[in-house]
């Protein structure tokens, strides 16, 4: 949830929300829909999965503007080593590997603390701490749902993707204030 003091104040600081809402809302949409396609063994996984990774570039190309090229492709190089360690998680607990999940989901903690320590290295207002926790839970809830997937719990599924969703709105905002707090003047 938006706390107050984050709100955007001015149409560019919306603007802004806005837009971070929007790629990291799909960046939840297409995780679920590659998670449902693959629990599936749907023909369109590699569609699916194709899309997720353009999104990774979408979410690297917004923060061009502020960091720079290499941070921007430097940031969409860990959102789609991010996606691509998913697969080794789903792979192992589709097939009941219980040391390769935990192999795998090892690695995709990693990455996701590689991607909070790197936020939090690009902005002041990004605190490390918040960044990896915010990282890490999205982990902990893709696992979840997707763990729900493969179990053909679908409606638990959707009820935990929601929870999931909500969180990545919340980091979706805290990332857009902490554009707005950094750079005031382009705001």
């Amino acid at each position: 949830m938006t706390h107050m003091s984050t709100l955007p104040r001015t149409r560019s600081q919306a603007a802004l929300y806005l837009r971070m809402r929007e790629l990291w809302a799909q960046h939840m949409e297409w995780t679920y829909a590659a998670v449902a396609a693959f629990a599936q063994d749907s023909r369109a996984l590699d569609a699916t999965i194709a899309r997720l990774l353009r999104n990774q570039v979408d979410i690297g190309n917004a923060v061009k503007p502020f960091y720079g090229a290499k941070a921007g492709d430097q940031l969409t190089a860990l959102l789609q080593t991010h996606i691509k360690d998913a697969v080794p998680v789903l792979v192992a607990a589709k097939s009941g590997d219980t040391a390769g999940f935990d192999k795998a989901e090892r690695a995709w903690y990693a990455n996701a603390k590689q991607i909070g320590d790197f936020l939090a290295a690009a902005n002041p207002n990004w605190h490390k701490r918040v960044m990896e926790q915010m990282m890490r839970t999205h982990i902990t809830q893709t696992t979840t749902y997707a763990a729900d997937q493969l179990q053909g719990r679908y409606a638990t599924s959707i009820r935990d993707y929601d929870t999931a969703e909500t969180h990545m709105m919340t980091m979706a905002d805290l990332l857009s204030a902490g554009l707005v707090k950094q750079f005031p003047d382009r705001f």
